[in-house]
């Protein structure tokens, strides 16, 4: 089965470590290439490479600053991500409170004498 290319949807473009990388650096605002390259300790052709494909996919948006060009996280293609994610945190959230009710109902439970070794 042939692998999708990453530059087809922001699914796609976060698989990558290094990606999600970069956006959580550009969470904080924004940033030039050469800022992430110090800041992530990879090799600026490596940075700029990751930088094309999440603009490519929407997920980063770039503007010129005299000879600079910095960018910054567009988090609208990530709404996608989240609505699919979001599906799985309802089914974990289930099951914590599920837990949760099994540990109100063990810490209820009084330890007897007999299964203490207390009041031998």
């Amino acid at each position: 089965m042939a692998r999708a290319a990453t530059t087809t949807d922001a699914f796609n473009a976060v698989a990558e470590p290094r990606r999600r990388e970069i956006l959580d650096a550009l969470a904080g605002g924004e940033l030039a290439v050469g800022d992430l390259v110090e800041l992530l300790g990879l090799a600026q052709p490596q940075v700029s490479k990751h930088l094309r494909v999440l603009r490519e996919v929407g997920l980063v948006d770039v503007r010129d600053d005299g000879r600079r060009r910095l960018y910054r996280v567009n988090g609208a293609p990530l709404q996608a991500v989240h609505d699919w994610v979001s599906r799985y945190e309802r089914l974990w959230n289930e099951r914590f409170d599920l837990m949760d009710d099994v540990l109100d109902e063990l810490g209820t439970q009084r330890p007897t004498d007999a299964g203490t070794g207390q009041g031998d």
